[in-house]
Parts: structure tokens; sequence; C-alpha cells
């Protein structure tokens, strides 16, 4: 079908809201034609094939079917349903990812896929949640949100626009089971890589039979663009009331990420007002299927998932195509934190990429040093692309304390990035134990956990004194999660981590890992740990941190538990002894 852009002066109006943010048919009968957007002017964006979409609708309806009826996470129907998406991304040359939510009930991966044009500093992001629930294949909810995103991002490949901004597209996993898979997906991400995410949009159940046009957060700049679209078709669409805090978006806006999307509802019912301006049944659910095996390729509204379709391609071209893009770079600090004793010196990497325009050159400067430090770069200047070694020293009388240094890249505009310096006394390896009230007897300072998991229950025995760490053990679905952050001092012989566990399970299989435990140092895992490994009192895990000696790091014990049988892991007596 053919489609078009809101006329000249609603684009003026949406530009100006966005440069603030960005510096129907009734369930029971035959689905109506897709009709034509009004004429408007200035087309920009591409139309997008509702058949084209409807091809994908159909390809996860038969995965389901070959895969026991459903697409579930950690489900066969899920991993083909993954591998289909990403092999058709992969032919049109995104760069993609599968992520391994290891917090998630189901063992599922997350697939990020990239446009690898504009500034990796600049993000847009689109997202739909691809799994099913286990009573049916899920196509309205949610291959329809996925099928929507797939086939722009195919667009979108095809097409090879100039880009102002980087596109990125995600399908979830576990979001049935409490949005598992994008709450993973932000808990990964450091503070700089969410500042770079400057909206996220998600699309889930964009197809409902007897369905309405939906929102969220309808009055915000961030979703000036989709209303903008619908608005060009006298829809009057309405804020997605019933999906607050329901889907992947949530997972964003916890983070401060701004964000928006569209919905075509669930369960509610259409009222009078709704049927009388979008057409279908007052008095039924916007969907009769929704989580039922009837949620089939019959369960579509091909009109309310064009009008989807073709409204995040208006939004894509909007925020993230345009013309010539600047020369832009980005700057990066790795690692992001280290350690020097008062007469000694570190250094850290200081790298640069061309993030849009053509390579410039980028002159290296630092601020923040305390007194008796100093910070020198060679090269002092780079081309863009390029990577310098920064040296922190410091003299026999620096200030110690821990700094923010501030990394600073200057070209034809501007970049930094923050470094965190700990400066020790005198003597190189300041050894000792590192590990702050490690026996969990002075309270919970300074650790941060899940409420109640520093305890004296006695329903499971400390290794030492009367508290613990008590992970999970609720026989129910339930993540709890154990940190210190510590930092490392450079120079050190050995550092060694080690903690006593002890697995108590209800669990009776010998094969299958159902509660899990990560340990976890920043963002690398260590171990991990499950029903499988039950054992009779405590047993010491040891392991070797020397790798991130000089740094700040936090130390992350998350136990998983699913749906039924407790499994309690059981910390005590954590130490990190340096020396």
């Amino acid at each position: 079908m053919r489609r078009s852009t809101p006329t000249a002066g609603l684009a003026l109006a949406l530009f100006a809201a966005m440069t603030a943010t960005l510096a129907g048919t009734s369930a029971s009968a035959a689905p109506a034609p897709v009709v034509a957007a009004p004429a408007l002017a200035a087309a920009a964006a591409p139309d997008i094939s509702v058949t084209n979409v409807q091809a994908h609708l159909t390809q996860f309806n038969t995965i389901a079917t070959n895969n026991g009826g459903n697409r579930r996470a950690g489900s066969a129907g899920y991993t083909a349903s993954v591998a289909y998406v990403k092999g058709k991304l992969q032919a049109a040359g995104y760069t993609v990812t599968e992520q391994t939510c290891t917090t998630c009930t189901y063992p599922g991966n997350n697939l990020i896929a990239e446009w690898p044009q504009g500034p990796a500093d600049q993000v847009i992001m689109f997202g739909a949640h691809l799994d099913s629930v286990s009573a049916g294949p899920g196509i309205n909810d949610n291959g329809s949100g996925s099928a929507t995103l797939l086939e722009n991002a195919l667009v979108l490949a095809s097409q090879n626009p100039t880009m102002t901004k980087r596109v990125r597209f995600a399908w979830w996993n576990g979001e049935e089971q409490g949005l598992q898979g994008s709450k993973f997906y932000v808990n990964q991400l450091s503070a700089t890589q969410k500042s770079y995410i400057k909206a996220y949009y998600n699309f889930d159940m964009v197809a409902s039979p007897n369905g309405g046009y939906f929102i969220n957060r309808i009055t915000s700049a961030t979703a000036a663009p989709l209303k903008a679209y619908w608005d060009s078709f006298n829809l009057q669409p309405e804020e997605n009331t019933e999906g607050q805090g329901r889907s992947d978006d949530y997972s964003f806006a916890n983070a401060g990420i701004q964000t928006s999307g569209y919905a075509a509802g669930a369960s509610y019912t259409k009222t009078s007002a709704q049927a009388s301006k979008w057409g279908g049944t007052a008095g039924a659910a916007y969907d009769s299927c929704y989580h039922r095996a009837c949620d089939t390729t019959s369960n579509i509204n091909a009109t309310i998932l064009n009008r989807s379709a073709d409204g995040v391609a208006y939004t894509i071209w909007q925020l993230a195509v345009g013309g010539t893009p600047t020369n832009d770079f980005s700057v990066s600090v790795s690692p992001t934190s280290g350690s020097v004793a008062q007469g000694a010196a570190t250094t850290a990497t200081v790298s640069t990429a061309t993030t849009s325009g053509s390579a410039q050159t980028v002159s290296l400067s630092a601020s923040g040093a305390p007194s008796g430090v100093t910070v020198s770069f060679s090269p002092s200047s780079v081309t863009s692309g390029g990577s310098a070694t920064m040296t922190v020293s410091a003299s026999s009388t620096a200030a110690t304390g821990t700094y923010t240094i501030t990394v600073t890249g200057t070209g034809a505009v501007t970049h930094s990035a923050s470094y965190s310096l700990t400066v020790t006394g005198t003597g190189g390896c300041a050894g000792g134990q590192l590990i702050g009230n490690s026996s969990f007897e002075s309270g919970t300072t300074p650790w941060t956990a899940t409420s109640g998991v520093i305890t004296n229950d006695s329903s499971q025995a400390a290794r030492t004194g009367s508290y613990k760490a008590w992970l999970d053990g609720y026989g129910s679905s339930h993540t709890d999660t154990l940190s210190q952050s510590v930092t490392l001092p450079a120079g050190c012989a050995s550092y060694t981590l080690a903690f006593w566990l002890h697995i108590d399970t209800a669990e009776t299989t010998s094969s299958i890992a159902y509660d899990k435990l990560t340990v976890q140092v920043g963002s690398t895992t260590l171990a991990t740990y499950s029903n499988l490994n039950k054992a009779t009192g405590y047993t010491q895990r040891t392991f070797n941190l020397a790798a991130y000696a000089g740094q700040t790091v936090t130390l992350k014990w998350t136990g998983v538990e699913d749906a039924s049988l407790q499994t309690s892991f059981v910390i005590d007596d954590v130490t990190l002894q340096v020396g």
C-alpha cells in the first residue's frame, strides 16, 4: 500500500518537539482491507509492505507449530525464532549480537542488531519481545511487534540512507516472565552506554484484531513522531494505560531513558467511544485470544499492523535519517579505573573512533587530578580511530584518596570520558583483606543486597557467627542479588577472592539446572552454580582476581529461582585477600 508523511506544518511542529528531547475490525469479523493513507506532502520514509510483515508472522507461526505449539522463552520454538530473525539481519549487513540472559527464568538470548552507520553515541533504539506464552504461538503477542521491527530493519538496510543517528534493534527474551531479557540488557549497560541511548521505542501487540491505537507516554516529545504519523489518519490515538509497566519499555524508563511505543491493546475492553472512532466491537476485548492458543496468524488486524509498521518507518526517518552528517568522534578510557601508590605510576589506554563524517585530529587533555598527580598522553593527539597511552604519575607527596579524572578529546567537537583514580600510600602493594563486613555480622553495610538476603534466620545455618547471605529458597520465581564494590591496589603478588557456599535444594533432578547462582566481577562471570551442585555443609570457592589489579570493581552474586521447588544459595565468610 502507499503511504505518505504528515503535512509540512505538522512536520515542523514535530521537529520542534523532538529537538527538545533529542539535541478497526471486530474479533469475529474478517479483517478490514488495508486502507491507503491520506494524501500528504513530502513523503520521505518508505512504505513498509504489510504483506512482508505478515510473511514473517507466518514463519513464526510455522516455527511454533513445528516446536510444540509455542515460542516460549527457553523453548526450541524461541531458539528457532532467534535463528530466523538473526539470519535475515546478518544477510542484510547488520552487526548482530546474541546476549545470553543469565538471570532469565528460562535460558535464552536477547538478539541485538545495530545498523553500522551514524554516530555511536547517538542511538535511537527499537525493541519488541520475541517470546510467546506456552499456551500458543504468540502471533499478535508478540510476533506482531517482532515482525514489524524485522521488516523495518530490512528496509532500512536495503535503502542504506545517510544516517544522522545510530539505529539499534532488539528482540527480547523472557518478557512473559517479567521483562527479564530487557532488564538484563539494561542492567549490563554502563552509565556511559545508557547515556548514548537517546530514546527507546517498544512495540508489543501492534495488530490486535479488535484493537485500538495506543501510544506509550503519548504527550511526551519522544512520542511525537509516532503520534504525528497516526494523527495524519485522524485516528485520535490514546495513552496506553493498559501496558504501563507491563512491557520492555519499563526496563529502560527505570534507567532514566526516554521511551514511547505503539500498542493495539490486550485483554482490556473496547469502549463505545473507541468503537465509534476506530471501528470494531464495543464491549469486547481488544484481543480475545490474548495468551491463548488461538493467537495465530488469523488473530491479526492487517490495517492496524500496516499503520504500526509505517509509523515505525516514519519515526526512523524523522529521527535518524538526514543529510550529510557532521564530522564526529567518540573517546573512551580502558580500564575506567585504576590505583597508583605514592611515588609510582599506572597507565590506561585512551581510544577514539570516527562516529560520523570523516576522521579528524583529536587533541587529548586531562583535568581533575589531585595535588601531586600528573597525567600525560603518548601521543598527545591522534587521528580519530587511533589510541594513546595515558600515564598517571603520583609524587611521593601526592594526596591520597579517590578522584575522578576527566579525559577530554578536542577536535571539531569536544567529547570526554571519566577515569576513577585511587591514590594509596607509599610502598607499592597495600595488602590485606579488602571485603568489608565479610561475615555479615555487622548488618548490611557496605553490602548491597535484596531485602532479607543478609539474615540470621536459623532455617539455614551460618558457617560462622549468626549471620550469612541467603539467596532464594522461596520455591517460586524469584531473583536475589548480593554485591560489594572494592578497589584492588596495584603491585601486589596475589589477589584471591574466597567465599564459602552451601547449596540446599528440593529439586530431585540430577541433570537439569533449574535454579542458578551466578558470580560476577564487573560484567565478567566467574562461575555459575545450580541445584546440581547441592551438598551438605559449606564448600569454599576461590578465584584469582589479579587481572583486576589497580581497578575498582563490583563483586556480585545473583540467584535466580524458577517457579517451583526451592533452592537456597547460602554464602558466608567472603574475603578478598591481597598480598
